[in-house]
């Protein structure tokens, strides 16, 4: 009896019907379709993706509420700000119909406005750095686990070298030295600069962590029959690399970008609470968080809020990536 789906097969009545085709289902299917089952894995995609459409528009919303992140209201005729400390007027920080998240306590500046702005800053930053990241290290760990002898013996010295430097002290000492370079060299403006300083050192030093990882797999998949008769056939290496390897590598680069993503934006967020991010008033969410300590007593949903923003988007970002390890690990036991 054949299982083609244009093959008609005789009932016992003698009746002719079509067989129905009996198809496999992908790796992808599978791993949708486990984490559409995950109801915290969804929740965490929305969040996401609600976060990343918001921040791509945030000139449109902050024009349709009527604010902007850079507009002072400290002038006291404005009901908004009191003469007496600067402090929002209301027990909420200053939340009201025109400022739906309150207020900065002098400035006067619009939070919610500086909130969306500064998810901008902080995505371009994770994204940009993440990109790079997965380019060098796919690149770097695919030839080093291909590779036998001297040169996968030199790229691991040099993984090691770079994971043995303390990232956060570098970040702190080189900011002025590299920033003030970036400017003079490619005549970029101050918080360009830090920008491109900041995504250039944190891929820089993060991408021997998933080279390290792709090595391992390459080191297995290298041995693998479809490879062995690539070679055989005459296949260059780039093609063999590229064309044969890369391709069995998506699902464990896919995991570890949606894990870095949350760890750039987190990183992101403590360099400008430590003066090492973009220079006011441009918005970012680790500034607003080091203005807030100064008024944590009197006014504590200036801090309360971003950081509460902040909490929930690295999150759900790390949710989402654990999720989408799980749906592809093939040893797990859900259909």
């Amino acid at each position: 009896m054949s299982l083609a789906s244009d093959h008609a097969v005789e009932t016992p009545t003698g009746a002719s019907v079509e067989s129905s085709e009996i198809a496999g289902r992908s790796l992808t299917q599978i791993a949708w379709g486990r984490l559409r089952r995950d109801k915290v894995a969804m929740t965490s995609m929305i969040v996401v993706i609600f976060v990343l459409t918001v921040a791509a528009a945030a000139p449109l919303i902050c024009k349709l509420i009527g604010v902007d992140p850079y507009s002072f209201h400290n002038d006291v005729k404005e009901h908004i700000i009191s003469d007496l400390g600067g402090l929002p007027l209301g027990k909420w920080g200053g939340i009201s119909r025109a400022h739906p998240l309150g207020v900065e306590p002098g400035t006067g500046r619009d939070i919610l406005a500086r909130l969306l702005y500064g998810a901008r800053i902080s995505l371009l930053i994770a994204l940009s750095s993440t990109v790079v990241t997965m380019v060098l290290g796919v690149t770097v760990g695919i030839i080093a686990g291909y590779s036998k002898g001297w040169l996968d013996t030199a790229l691991g010295r040099l993984m090691d070298l770079i994971l043995a430097f303390p990232l956060l002290l570098i970040l702190l000492a080189m900011s002025p030295v590299l920033t003030q370079r970036l400017q003079d060299t490619f005549h970029m403006g101050n918080n360009t600069s830090r920008v491109v300083y900041i995504i250039l050192v944190l891929s820089l030093f993060g991408w021997p962590y998933l080279a390290r990882i792709i090595r391992g797999q390459v080191l297995s998949l290298r041995e693998r029959e479809f490879v062995e008769s690539a070679v055989a056939m005459g296949a260059g290496t780039p093609r063999i690399l590229f064309k044969e390897i890369l391709p069995n590598l998506w699902a464990p680069i896919l995991v570890y970008t949606s894990i870095v993503i949350p760890t750039y934006i987190a990183a992101e967020a403590t360099l400008s609470y430590l003066g090492v991010g973009l220079l006011p008033p441009t918005p970012s969410w680790g500034a607003m968080l080091a203005d807030s300590v100064s008024f944590f007593v009197p006014l504590p949903t200036y801090l309360f809020i971003p950081g509460t923003v902040l909490f929930v988007v690295v999150l759900s970002f790390n949710l989402l990536g654990d999720a989408i390890r799980d749906a592809l690990d093939p040893r797990a036991g859900r259909a």
